[in-house]
């Protein structure tokens, strides 16, 4: 069985997955870049419990993934947003969206699609090469320790 912490493990991988890895992470971060700002939001549309969202934004924003911002004075009320950190995150919901869409298929096709602002051409994540510069394909990449 696998331990709630990834501590003490020297893996990038692993630092990830102890910000993100917890299961109602990465659909707010979805939610948010669907345009999901405000709490209300989210709790209709990922029909999670009132307290673990609350525990959920609260952590991404002391891990500086999102920022809590007021958008009402009385009463105060706060939107949350993403900061660059989180937008970061972008690349690997893509890549997941895409691992979804080719693994775990549904009948009715893909429920949602990353489109380019301005064009609405499909997003996809590549992977390529910094050295040769060329696209790369799965079978192409190797994993190693490098300390």
């Amino acid at each position: 069985m696998l331990p709630n912490t990834y501590e003490g493990q020297d893996c990038n991988l692993a630092r990830s997955l102890e910000l993100i890895g917890e299961r109602w992470t990465l659909l707010i971060v979805r939610n948010a870049l669907l345009g999901v700002k405000r709490f209300d939001g989210f709790l209709g549309n990922l029909g999670i419990a009132r307290n673990v969202l609350t525990n959920r934004l609260g952590r991404l924003v002391d891990l500086g993934i999102m920022e809590k911002v007021p958008y009402q004075d009385r009463p105060v009320r706060y939107e949350y947003r993403l900061t660059p950190m989180g937008r970061d995150l972008t690349r690997a919901v893509i890549a997941l969206m895409q691992w979804g869409d080719r693994n775990l298929p549904s009948g009715e096709g893909p429920p949602r699609r990353a489109e380019h602002i301005g064009c609405e051409g499909h997003v996809h994540v590549h992977l390529g090469c910094d050295k040769c510069e060329r696209p790369i394909h799965d079978e192409e990449v190797a994993v190693r320790r490098i300390r």
